[in-house]
């Protein structure tokens, strides 16, 4: 989860504190340049999505609905990052290509060393409309790999401007425990930032009910939200287990706003 990650990143003097919200994030590496640019950048974790090739060979390849071709293969892409200093989160939009890049995984899985997340929305959340994956089928694979692969397990959401958006209700955290309580992975829940503000007691409590659990917040392009909406998760919970998937300068307001509330205090 987070505190692997940042556990990962600071031996190794990549981020200077043990804050989960100092780690960068490069997204939708789906192509060799795109890949390329994010190895040889700043950023600590790579999210790429993984699909099954329109046509054949069927391979897993590198891309987002709707295209369905790429110019880089799974195997290729794993190839690519494994002896880098780099995180990966693969981000799974379907279970078609799901047995074959697990098979993928376990091979080149001795051979990396830096944290190794895996995506999927398994839920219905706060305004989703898109079909979640089906969770036990997801699960029933993903449970295979080794423990210290972290498992990203979400809820669909959505988030509309001028309307009275709901957040995470309680059942939708009672049920994402009845799920994960028993699994032996580590595990991050991503949350949309948008969402935030009316969910600190329903996200506060699934994170109490196992030191395997962290938040990943994430944002939608064109969503809207505060850094005072953030500042409870920032300043009420352990900075080590929560990542803040966002545009650099909103993730750098956050880790000042956090210091600057520590020096006035």
């Amino acid at each position: 989860m987070c505190e692997q990650a940042v556990e990962y990143f600071h031996s190794r003097s990549l981020i200077k504190n043990k804050d989960a919200a100092e780690v960068r994030w490069s997204h939708a590496a789906n192509s060799r340049s795109r890949l390329t640019k994010a190895l040889n950048g700043p950023t600590h974790m790579i999210e790429a999505d993984i699909i099954m090739r329109g046509h054949d060979p069927k391979d897993p390849i590198m891309a987002h609905p709707p295209d369905t071709d790429s110019d880089i293969t799974l195997k290729e892409w794993l190839e690519a990052v494994q002896l880098r200093p780099k995180g990966v989160k693969l981000d799974f939009k379907s279970l078609e290509a799901l047995s074959l890049s697990t098979t993928l995984l376990q091979e080149v899985l001795p051979y990396i060393h830096c944290p190794v997340w895996i995506n999927a929305d398994v839920l219905p959340g706060p305004g989703g409309e898109a079909t979640p994956l089906e969770p036990q089928a997801f699960l029933a694979v993903v449970t295979t790999l080794p423990s210290n692969v972290v498992l990203s397990l979400g809820w669909t959401t959505s988030w509309t401007a001028g309307i009275d958006n709901p957040g995470y209700s309680w059942d939708m955290m009672h049920e994402m425990e009845d799920m994960c309580g028993g699994l032996k992975h580590l595990v991050t829940f991503p949350v949309r930032a948008a969402l935030l503000a009316k969910s600190f007691s329903q996200l506060s409590w699934l994170l109490q009910q196992s030191s395997r659990y962290s938040l990943t917040v994430w944002t939608g392009q064109n969503d809207e939200f505060t850094i005072q909406d953030l500042l409870p998760y920032r300043t009420q919970m352990d900075v080590s287990r929560i990542c803040y998937d966002l545009p650099e300068s909103m993730r750098t307001e956050l880790t000042n706003t956090l210091q600057d509330h520590v020096c006035t205090s």
